[in-house]
């Protein structure tokens, strides 16, 4: 690595670039400015960049201190001007990489911000790719159009990959308590990449290639996705034995070697789990590989919404009802407990099924005050949260727990709910009675 490069990051000489301010941006924004370094965060959404230049936070579990903090130190601007991207010595691209409808890789958000990058590339420059994708992504797309300025990786400008392993929401691993990978596409954009991600961080681990730094991330999500889909095909399962599977979960997790626990849920949510499994699948097409266990779980996974309306449905015609202009109120929109992300929230897809059938459908989610526009679920952009309260309880048909939030008392809503469908095992987690509740 060039001593002057290596030099610069140690006297926090450079000015590092984060490219989307999301749930993986800002919080890389935060860890640099907090160590001395001064950062340029760049948005499309200028809404994004004036609130932060207000000193306000939109991501729930950041905190607008925080943000206060590192724009009282001066070290921090956030803009939607991409002609900016020259005056950065390393660029950190965090953008989504979502699916097309058709399950394939949408990788429009990376060869745009590579297009932008190219505009103003300069020799030295460092651009390392965040997003999650497919192996090869780094190499095959970024790089090429990086190159197509006439600059020359290795040589005038430096590329690698670094997954981001963010956990919205998690308090006991934050972005700096977290080891970091990172591949280059040069052994030398690898060295500079670790040198800059060193300063932040408590370990980097460094791989050979960009493509194993990519596969690192999906292995990890697969991971997940794979043992999420078995508890939910045991919850399937159990259920028609008369079997809670939250019960043989726990106590499985008793035994101190061999197992790990997972839990069953309405179906996969947030920015990896449900998407990284189709990333890998479409790319071993090419390769003339089939991932038939991958793809399984998958396909589990994405079926358990239907498995929800169908107990949801029973248990109301149990109750002399039919979804049809019943009024159902679906408990947390967020993909998770105590954050306010929306990303591929299951959540959104038994609310837009739901109203198909006929059901007056609201929700509750002291994370969520309102439902923002989504590419899947435009239909229900605006809906607002409705108050949790015992008249709201019971003037509902069904409760729908979808998302499990610790701050919702579980057992106000069970004493005051008709009928209480659990996703998640909250009822009986907060020790209400199981007499109106219907696991699901």
């Amino acid at each position: 690595m060039g001593r002057s490069f290596a030099e610069k990051i140690d006297r926090r000489d450079i000015t590092i670039g984060v490219i989307g301010l999301g749930y993986v941006g800002l919080p890389l924004v935060l860890a640099f400015c907090r160590e001395g370094f001064r950062v340029l965060g760049f948005d499309i959404d200028e809404h994004k960049t004036k609130q932060l230049a207000a000193g306000k936070s939109y991501i729930k579990h950041i905190c607008s201190d925080e943000i206060c903090e590192i724009n009282r130190l001066g070290r921090f601007e956030a803009t939607t001007d991409y002609l900016r991207m020259s005056e950065a010595d390393a660029l950190l691209i965090c953008v989504p990489t979502p699916l097309t409808p058709q399950r394939e890789p949408d990788l429009s958000f990376v060869i745009a911000t590579a297009e932008a990058i190219r505009a103003g590339l300069r020799k030295e420059q460092l651009v390392i790719l965040e997003s999650t994708t497919y192996p090869g992504t780094t190499r095959e797309v970024l790089l090429p159009v990086l190159e197509s300025s006439g600059l020359k990786e290795g040589e005038d400008f430096f590329v690698a990959y670094s997954p981001e392993r963010e956990d919205p929401g998690n308090k006991q691993f934050s972005t700096t308590g977290i080891p970091k990978i990172v591949g280059g596409c040069s052994a030398e954009s690898r060295i500079r990449a670790a040198h800059l991600y060193a300063q932040i961080v408590p370990r980097v681990v460094e791989v050979t290639s960009a493509d194993t730094a990519e596969a690192v991330k999906l292995t990890e999500n697969i991971f997940r996705a794979v043992n999420i889909a078995l508890v939910n095909e045991l919850k399937v399962v159990f259920q028609r034995m008369g079997i809670d599977v939250w019960e043989v979960v726990d106590a499985a997790k008793t035994k101190p070697f061999g197992y790990m626990p997972f839990y069953p849920g309405p179906g996969l949510g947030g920015h990896c789990i449900p998407i990284d499994p189709f990333y890998l699948t479409w790319k071993a097409r090419e390769y003339g590989c089939s991932t038939r266990f991958i793809e399984l779980a998958g396909e589990i996974n994405v079926g358990m919404p239907d498995y929800v309306i169908r107990r949801l449905m029973d248990a109301l015609n149990e109750r002399g009802k039919s979804v049809k202009n019943s009024r159902v109120l679906v408990m947390g929109v967020a993909y998770k407990n105590d954050v306010d992300d929306l990303r591929e929230s299951p959540s959104l897809v038994l609310m837009e099924e739901l109203i198909r059938y006929g059901a007056q459908v609201s929700y509750h989610d002291p994370y969520v005050e309102s439902i923002k526009e989504t590419r899947s679920h435009p239909a229900l952009s605006g809906m607002r949260s409705v108050s949790l309260n015992d008249a709201t309880l019971s003037a509902c048909d069904a409760v729908l727990i979808a998302t499990a939030h610790s701050e919702i008392d579980y057992a106000m809503v069970v004493e005051h709910a008709a009928l209480v469908v659990d996703t998640r095992n909250a009822a009986a987690r907060a020790g209400a009675p199981l007499t109106k509740v219907v696991k699901a």
